[in-house]
């Protein structure tokens, strides 16, 4: 009866503090601090890559056949969640169709396909791993397809000397946070397999924020006002690869597309 007793007050007690704002919410934890550089800052060195499906499709999309009957399922398109906030790019109407034919004609028209340089956010979401390295004043990204690379300009205002594949890259830091604004872009690069593309006039704002000793959030702001009709916003996660002897291997795809650029022009024998 007195155990009966104690728990009832207890219990009692526990309603009077809830109801006085006293008990602290025990499920809320401090959000994440990263390991500091010698600078300070937060450590984002490391080889990190996506494991999603945003390469082929930004958007929701099912699985289905691929382009190739004699490869049956070894290149088929696997389903996918989407990465862009309510699932919707909000092309301006000409552009709609352009996206539309862009995927139609995807074998031959995405510039993966031959090996070009993958554009920004594309090269952070492709099958494949990269690496970042850190210095107070500059942040470089090597990327294993094709060979990419990118330097971040931190706190810079230095202009691009020309509009690029890769964009112009400058950064800074809030809080844990860094912040990558890119600009100076040409109009070569897609987002995915499925034809979407932008402009000359793309400026990309990309924010990196460490969720775990070895996941970040990378958020990306597309702003095109040529191709869409409002900002729009992709997001996700970013793994470190945690093999022993994980790095950036030579993937030089140039050589695997040399027969699909120049065969065609390939001189022919006379009779």
């Amino acid at each position: 009866m007195q155990e009966r007793t104690m728990s009832v007050r207890l219990i009692a007690a526990l309603l009077v503090v809830i109801c006085l704002g006293f008990v602290p919410v025990l499920a809320q934890t401090p959000p994440y601090k990263a390991p500091r550089t010698p600078d300070g800052k937060p450590d984002l060195n490391g080889i990190w890559q996506a494991l999603n499906t945003a390469n082929w499709d930004l958007l929701d999309h099912p699985a289905r056949m691929g382009p190739m009957v004699e490869l049956g399922a070894a290149f088929s398109i696997p389903a996918g969640r989407g990465v862009v906030e309510g699932n919707e790019i909000p092309y301006l109407p000409e552009a709609a169709a352009k996206k539309k034919e862009n995927g139609e004609k995807w074998l031959s028209s995405d510039p993966e396909i031959k090996c070009y340089l993958p554009g920004i956010p594309r090269a952070n979401y492709m099958p494949y791993p990269f690496q970042i390295v850190q210095t107070p004043g500059y942040v470089l990204i090597a990327y294993e397809f094709a060979g990419a690379t990118r330097t971040i300009y931190m706190n810079s205002k230095l202009k691009s000397p020309s509009d690029t594949w890769m964009g112009w890259s400058v950064g800074h830091w809030e809080g844990e946070t860094l912040v990558v604004d890119v600009s100076s872009f040409n109009d070569q690069t897609w987002f995915d397999r499925a034809g979407d593309f932008h402009s000359d006039a793309l400026h990309v704002t990309e924010r990196y924020t460490p969720l775990t000793a070895n996941a970040l959030d990378y958020e990306v702001t597309i702003d095109d006002p040529k191709v869409f009709s409002r900002p729009w916003k992709m997001r996700m996660p970013l793994y470190r690869r945690l093999e022993k002897n994980a790095q950036i291997l030579e993937y030089n795809c140039v050589e695997f597309t040399e027969e699909l650029l120049y065969g065609p022009l390939r001189k022919k024998p006379s009779k």
